[in-house]
């Protein structure tokens, strides 16, 4: 049973892959994937040796076919020969005889069991009797057994690697959409495993959505516990984008599951040069890993709490915070920088010890209740010591700033009779999110519905920094149903453009968080693949093209793919879709459904805002 408050690493068994084994009390590994044609020795021997030198410990290639498997071969020769000592990772979909050959010349091989040996996914419902699905079984058996026979005598590690989009009709017809569905297409494979008594294997269970990505992980880790398997995890959130997005959605998903123990090696998807993907990754690595021996919360987890699929914790509305309203973003302006950016302008600002001098439309005002007079528009904050003074306050919505530790009888005496008050959660506990996920759950416990905002204070100069962390922080906050508001405060930010970051870029990442675990929508939504060796035309060109023309399209969906070897199922998870078809080709899909084949490059952006012209969601 995981421990919501206390950070400790799930027991795993060790996976020995080359040179470098993972699981067990081996680091959490990180690693990247080529996106250079694996024909091309030279060029996969240069990149891979890019990954490595970025800190990567695991290089994967995509093997399409026989000769991209054979030609591990020589690329691995390269490296050897070079003195890189890197494992090299096979990715293999729709034949498993690619992955036969692949297993002898890669230290492991990844494999879809949406593509292994079902059809590719056509959206098609099928009908079994018990029989017949067994029969299915056993064809996946009888395909799968030679396969590990080949891995052990090679001493080869695999990953039964699950996607969200790329679920067969068969697991689709039978479980449907649903991390059941995305669990027991891995379990199918991973029970022949033990029967075979196959232990070097690796589990990723990854979709774009960042919820689906969590809630099934956890599930599959319940699950293995309950059947006694012990296999490392590898964490991931595909299709994550590039720049922002891409780290926060990345951070978001991966550091949730990383902050509850689970997870042996992640790799960061990013629509950039591969070896961009290893800082993000080491750098949440070690934010979460910090947390090691920390010291102990005493938090008591709400016994009807469901964190296999938890909902959304129930609250009074005040004003436009809690009940089923959308979080709210408060930011803070203690400084000179009294700007906003135009797209993301936080619901609150916090001025403190002053009143506000800059009022910005639509936006309301916090400031200390020592200095409320009641302007319009502002709403006192107290501290604790200011308890005995909330009553006297004639406002209808009042912010009480709050601690775990601090969350004390004559608080909780003071709650049950103040339903107006908003509680912001602090901490400087070295694993914050264990002592703000303990105090929401001494306010369940209590049966208390005063709405919740996590304060989250920082004092980073580099961005990405505070990307990472702010959203690490945030994310099982936001999986579990706990959040009502996130106020995201760095300490000293300046204007952009000397150092620091400004406010405007803080309010910025909020926002970022929150549409990154679905709670709010405040732009657009790129689905985009980090790209591979099977990527049909220039990702990154088009990934900046397409934001260009679509960025303002305001909660509409995009899938950028390089290629559909994720099934069209990626695409059902966007209004639209635009995927690599063939060299200098692209399709085009409206949700799942492809409605434009075969378009020349240089013509598909055009025909892709066409597409959302006709359907009429483009303003």
């Amino acid at each position: 049973m995981v421990d919501l408050f206390n950070y400790s690493r799930r027991e795993t068994s060790v996976v020995q892959i080359g040179a470098t084994p993972m699981g067990g009390n081996n680091p959490i590994r990180v690693q990247s994937m080529t996106n250079v044609a694996t024909q091309d020795t030279n060029a996969c021997v240069v990149q891979a040796k890019r990954i490595v030198d970025a800190g990567g410990e695991y290089v994967r290639l995509t093997t399409q076919g026989v000769k991209e498997a054979e030609n591990l071969k020589n690329i691995n020769a390269a490296l050897r020969e070079d003195g890189c000592q890197v494992p090299l990772i096979a990715d293999v979909h729709f034949n498993p005889k690619v992955a036969d050959v692949a297993a002898h010349y890669a230290e492991k091989v990844r494999i879809n069991p949406g593509n292994y040996v079902d059809a590719a996914r056509t959206f098609k419902h099928l009908e079994y009797t018990d029989e017949e699905y067994a029969q299915e079984l056993q064809k996946i058996r009888d395909r799968f057994v030679p396969f590990l026979n080949i891995c052990k005598e090679n001493h080869t590690a695999i990953r039964i690697g699950v996607n969200h989009g790329s679920l067969s009709d068969r697991i689709m017809s039978r479980y449907g959409d649903t991390p059941k569905g995305m669990v027991e297409s891995c379990m199918e494979f991973l029970r022949i495993c033990v029967d075979e008594h196959f232990t070097d294997v690796v589990i990723s269970i990854k979709s774009s959505n960042t919820v689906v990505m969590v809630k099934t992980v956890r599930l599959l880790a319940h699950v293995m516990e309950e059947e006694g398997m012990h296999f490392p995890l590898h964490l991931g959130v595909t299709e994550a984008g590039d720049g922002e997005d891409g780290r926060i959605k990345s951070a978001l998903g991966i550091g949730a599951l990383l902050a509850d123990g689970l997870g042996d090696t992640i790799r960061v998807s990013l629509s950039e040069a591969p070896e961009a993907e290893i800082p993000v990754a080491r750098k949440l690595v070690d934010y979460i890993t910090a947390r090691e021996g920390h010291s102990y919360i005493p938090g008591l987890q709400l016994q009807d709490f469901n964190y296999l699929s938890p909902t959304r914790r129930v609250t009074i509305p005040v004003h436009n915070i809690g009940g089923n309203h959308p979080p709210v973003v408060v930011a803070a302006r203690l400084d000179k920088d009294r700007t906003c950016h135009p797209d993301f302008i936080p619901d609150y600002i916090y001025t403190g010890h002053q009143l506000p001098d800059v009022f910005h439309p639509g936006v309301q005002y916090i400031v200390d209740a020592d200095i409320w007079d009641g302007t319009p528009d502002t709403w006192p904050a107290f501290k604790p010591d200011q308890l005995p003074f909330l009553t006297g306050y004639n406002a209808t919505l009042k912010f009480l700033f709050i601690t775990y530790m601090g969350l004390n009888d004559e608080v909780l005496a003071c709650l049950k009779f103040h339903p107006e008050v908003v509680l912001i959660a602090q901490s400087n506990h070295t694993n914050r999110l264990g002592e703000q996920r303990a105090l929401a759950h001494q306010l369940m416990q209590e049966r208390l519905k005063n709405p919740l905002i996590f304060f989250q204070h920082y004092a980073e100069n580099e961005i990405d920094n505070l990307q990472i962390k702010s959203a690490a922080d945030m994310g099982a906050l936001i999986f579990d149903g706990l959040c009502d508001g996130i106020f995201l405060f760095n300490q000293n930010p300046s204007i952009s453009g000397k150092n620091g970051i400004s406010n405007a870029e803080v309010d910025a990442i909020a926002f970022s968080i929150l549409q990154a675990g679905r709670l709010r929508i405040s732009k657009t939504e790129y689905i985009s693949c980090p790209g591979c060796g099977r990527t049909l035309y220039d990702l990154q060109a088009t990934i900046s093209r397409i934001k260009a023309a679509t960025s303002h399209l305001k909660g509409l969906k995009i899938g950028i793919m390089g290629c559909i070897v994720n099934g069209p199922g990626e695409m059902a998870d966007a209004d639209y879709g635009y995927v690599g078809a063939g060299r200098g080709k692209v399709s085009l899909y409206k949700r799942k459904e492809c409605v434009e084949k075969n378009i020349p490059e240089e013509e598909a952006v055009d025909k892709l805002i066409a597409l959302i012209k006709a359907n009429g969601d483009y303003q």
